[in-house]
């Protein structure tokens, strides 16, 4: 019987350590009408073949007044591609078509809707410096966070 017992414990640890180091391969947000990000900082792994982004517009307002969507870039160049985003206008959703600096990008949404999309999860490398924003006007100053990118 305490063989038995034993090797229970001994399947459910292993089991339990299978389920702790599957990768996350998601990046899954919720912002409303305030603003705001639910997350400063989020984390996924570089093993990922694809990752995907998730956004909840948990808000009331239409996309016109207060759109959101997730882009994320390098670090060192968020504030200059969310300034082209603005150039970019509302028809291509406030996110410049083709530009090579956009890793991933959710389409804008407005209050009660739901986004998402995938990104080849080789664009994200194990401890770079990479920043997730909303590009509607004048959001990316308070909404963004930090993407961090584990082995």
């Amino acid at each position: 019987m305490n063989i038995r017992k034993t090797f229970l414990a001994l399947a459910l640890v292993g089991a339990a350590g299978a389920a702790q180091a599957a990768p996350n391969c998601a990046i899954k947000l919720k912002a409303g009408d305030n603003m705001q990000f639910d997350q400063k900082e989020v984390t996924v792994s570089a093993a990922c073949k694809t990752i995907t982004l998730e956004l909840e517009h948990t808000g009331k307002l239409p996309v016109a007044a207060m759109g959101h969507n997730i882009v994320v870039a390098a670090t060192a160049e968020a504030d200059a591609l969310a300034r082209d985003a603005v150039k970019a206008g509302a028809a291509a959703g406030y996110v410049p078509a083709g530009d090579a600096r956009v890793l991933g990008a959710t389409k804008m949404i407005g209050g009660g809707e739901t986004a998402s999309a995938s990104m080849p999860g080789n664009r994200l490398k194990a401890g770079g410096d990479y920043t997730f924003f909303c590009s509607f006007p004048g959001h990316s100053a308070l909404m963004r966070g930090k993407v961090v990118v584990t082995p």
